[in-house]
């Protein structure tokens, strides 16, 4: 008959994180590190960017996942260093690409639409990120945003084509690296995705250039454009609107795995029409075939699905495994 352990063992493979933590208690004489170590990896599984560098982390889990979460952090101060997310969105769409894998694994449908419509609203940021030498990040904005006959956050300007919201959160990135940790998280939560679609806009749509993207070398802006008008479109496709059916979307259903599938085949079929983006119909294993292809054409970088779940189940596996076997696991030391 198998013990506890070994459920609690199977739990672990399974990436059943929050289970975990909350049996953890019930089967162990101290369970505070597994319980931490299930936190950290609960927060992975469900995208909570904000909290992947949670200062409780130091005491229990090993120095090499906090590094690789903190890749994907998003910075909560204008000051906050290093700037994880804000340098390079790479770590995180592998991240998005393995949270996928795992969620598909587990028939979890409507979080596998969250993670699609994640990485729609933040991939013109992966395109840009060749230009830019960083992911947006508004306290290292090119000076050329606002360079003189720049529409680029100009709220009363008709002739630019972003829409009010879009404005409005362009003139919010351009003074925002000043402003206190409370406006800096406001901007980030509420309108950092939007300024990335602006971004898209003018290099891709626009039909009334300023000078906003001037600073762009001549030599870089068509693959730049190519690339974004992808974003666009997987922004826009029947894929990502899917989750306008979940129930985190507006309705009350949730897309079967056959529903998303077929939903993905046409939207690659599209997205694969421009020549940067034909790697999307590549078969590459993955749940949503090319997916991977697709983000690693938007970002002119290979993009592959993260280890970081699971490294975090196999380190849980570990020290459940010793407290089986009797031994008790070396407390974590603090190295990063």
């Amino acid at each position: 008959m198998r013990s506890p352990l070994d459920l609690l063992i199977e739990l672990a493979r399974r990436y059943a994180f929050g289970d975990l933590g909350a049996l953890a208690p019930r089967a162990l004489p101290d369970a505070r590190r597994v319980v931490a170590v299930c936190e950290f990896g609960q927060r992975l599984l469900t995208l909570d960017a904000e909290d992947f560098a949670h200062r409780d982390d130091a005491r229990y889990v090993p120095a090499e996942l906090r590094r690789r979460a903190h890749a994907c952090h998003m910075p909560q101060t204008p000051r906050e260093r290093p700037r994880g997310a804000l340098d390079s969105l790479r770590p995180a769409f592998g991240l998005l690409l393995e949270v996928i894998r795992v969620r598909w694994d587990r028939h979890e449908l409507s979080p596998v639409t969250a993670a699609l419509h994640i990485a729609a609203e933040y991939l013109p940021l992966l395109a840009f990120e060749t230009v830019l030498g960083h992911a947006g990040d508004p306290v290292r904005w090119p000076a050329g945003l606002r360079a003189p006959g720049s529409r680029f956050g100009a709220l009363e300007d008709r002739e630019c084509p972003h829409t009010k919201s879009a404005k409005a959160a362009a003139e919010r990135t351009l003074r925002v690296a000043v402003e206190p940790p409370s406006g800096w998280q406001a901007y980030l939560d509420r309108q950092h995705s939007q300024v990335a679609g602006a971004l898209a806009v003018c290099a891709s749509r626009c039909r009334t250039p300023c000078t906003a993207l001037d600073w762009v070398d001549p030599k870089d802006r068509e693959d730049l454009a190519a690339r974004c008008r992808v974003a666009r479109g997987f922004a826009e496709s029947p894929v990502v609107r899917l989750r306008h059916a979940a129930p985190v979307g507006h309705g009350f259903g949730v897309p079967s795995r056959a529903e998303v599938l077929e939903a993905w085949e046409r939207s690659r079929a599209r997205l694969a029409r421009h020549e940067v983006a034909r790697g999307a119909l590549t078969d590459d294993g993955f749940p949503l075939p090319g997916l991977p292809s697709l983000f690693s054409a938007v970002a002119g970088a290979p993009i592959a699905p993260s280890t970081l779940l699971a490294d975090t189940a196999a380190h849980l596996v570990e020290l459940l495994a010793a407290e089986r076997n009797g031994e008790r696991a070396t407390p974590v030391r603090d190295t990063a």
